[in-house]
């Protein structure tokens, strides 16, 4: 199955961005007395009133065409930058997913155990930032941050990913024979294999590793950005965790009390897995 979907991740990090309702121009008020007068006749009558856009990321001050105007160009520059980072993340995160594997796995009968650290891939930050925005300096600021914080939760997160116990080898059980050969995995959701970092990847630690990354306590609507994208992207990889597949870990291993004819099957007895790329491909 494809990874994190790019068209979820743009959709709920421009909604929540919305949801923030940040005016432009910032702190503006309407003048009154003699001052509102000749600021309304300043322009002309078909500039004074103009519907705004309610699909635009911000809002704009008053139903102005200049500020409408404002609205519709800054929106435009950030949902450009929103569409190239989420897909930026998504593509980093789909090829980190080729080449995602387990390994260290111990084998006991149908039971596959792996400590955290048995799930590996390669860093995302370069992979993010081969596709995130960089056509100006401000851009490839908050692209550096981005790819930072998500790659920096990300790889917590996968640090600490572990296999339970999870009944992955039925056959093992009982196997008729000195070696039971590479045998496929039981498939189970990612979500089974459970890391002690999953809120590493949940929406406030991301927020925060993006603007500490940043470092930049004035750069211009860089918190609500932030938060936009990792509420985003926080859910968007809770729904993928639910619906990735962990399979074809292939499992082997001896069987050390086979003794025919007197023992004819046994249980594998300190297994192990085949560590080659290919387990998140389902």
């Amino acid at each position: 199955m494809p990874g994190m979907q790019p068209a979820m991740l743009k959709q709920l990090s421009k909604a929540a961005f919305k949801a923030h309702a940040v005016q432009l121009a910032t702190d503006w008020q309407q003048p009154q007395g003699d001052a509102g007068k000749q600021y309304v006749d300043a322009f002309a009558p078909s500039e004074r009133s103009v519907a705004p856009d309610p699909a635009k990321l911000f809002v704009a001050a008053s139903s102005n065409k200049y500020h409408v105007d404002q609205v519709s160009a800054i929106s435009r520059a950030f949902e450009a930058f929103m569409d190239g980072v989420c897909d930026a993340i998504c593509n980093a995160h789909n090829i980190w997913k080729i080449q995602a594997k387990f390994g260290n796995i111990q084998i006991m009968a149908v039971s596959a155990v792996g400590g955290p650290g048995c799930l590996t891939g390669p860093d995302i930050k370069p992979l993010i930032l081969m596709g995130a925005p960089k056509a100006t300096p401000q851009e490839l600021k908050y692209s550096k941050a981005l790819a930072t914080a998500v790659a920096t939760c990300f790889k917590s997160w996968q640090d600490n990913v572990a296999v339970p116990g999870l009944p992955w080898y039925p056959a093992f059980a009982a196997f008729p024979g000195p070696m039971a050969p590479p045998m496929p995995n039981v498939p189970v959701p990612l979500m089974a294999c459970p890391s002690a970092m999953q809120s590493e990847m949940m929406a406030p630690r991301l927020k925060q590793e993006m603007i500490d990354a940043l470092g930049e306590s004035d750069a211009m609507h860089h918190k609500v950005l932030f938060d936009a994208i990792a509420q985003g992207l926080a859910a968007v990889f809770l729904t993928w965790l639910l619906q990735q597949q962990v399979s074809l870990v292939m499992g082997k291993g001896p069987i050390p009390t086979f003794a025919p004819p007197f023992v004819p099957a046994g249980p594998v007895v300190g297994g192990d897995v085949l560590s080659i790329p290919g387990h998140l491909m389902s």
